[in-house]
């Protein structure tokens, strides 16, 4: 499918999404309560099948924090980004662990290093860091460090 053909699909399923133009891929940027609904759309229609999550990370902008998602499909061998803008001070989102097996540990990343909870995730811990890291975030710009006198 081309890009024009995915953004026509795309605004079927979601008239409110927004595309974001210049980059390799077609960016979406779509609210965080529109995601579970629309991943699961992704995934499962026979002309797109988003069926592989290659990269799921968060930006923290200082302001807000951005959830990006890289999907393709092998079938089709399209790709599009999925961004979702969170609250800085409250940030979650629904997880997406049940229908991409990848984000499993790609969300529990995101959750130690930037603090975005990933609402009814099966197992939501801390991936990397050990016992006592739980809420620090090293990844956010806000994180400060005394041992290492680190400050972003």
């Amino acid at each position: 499918m081309t890009r024009d053909e995915l953004k026509i699909k795309i605004t079927e399923l979601l008239p409110l999404a927004i595309f974001e133009e210049g980059g390799e891929w077609l960016n979406v940027m779509i609210e965080p309560a529109e995601w579970l609904p629309f991943a699961q759309q992704l995934h499962d229609l026979t002309d797109l099948k988003f069926d592989y999550m290659f990269c799921l990370t968060c930006v923290d902008w200082k302001t807000h924090l951005s959830m990006l998602y890289h999907l393709t499909s092998t079938t089709f061998r399209h790709t599009i980004v999925v961004k979702s803008k969170l609250d800085r001070n409250q940030p979650e989102i629904e997880t997406v662990s049940h229908i991409w097996r990848t984000a499993e540990f790609h969300e529990r990343e995101v959750y130690e290093m930037f603090g975005v909870k990933f609402l009814h995730h099966p197992d939501l811990r801390l991936l990397i860091l050990p016992e006592g890291w739980e809420g620090k975030n090293p990844m956010r710009k806000d994180f400060e460090d005394p041992v290492n006198m680190i400050k972003l």
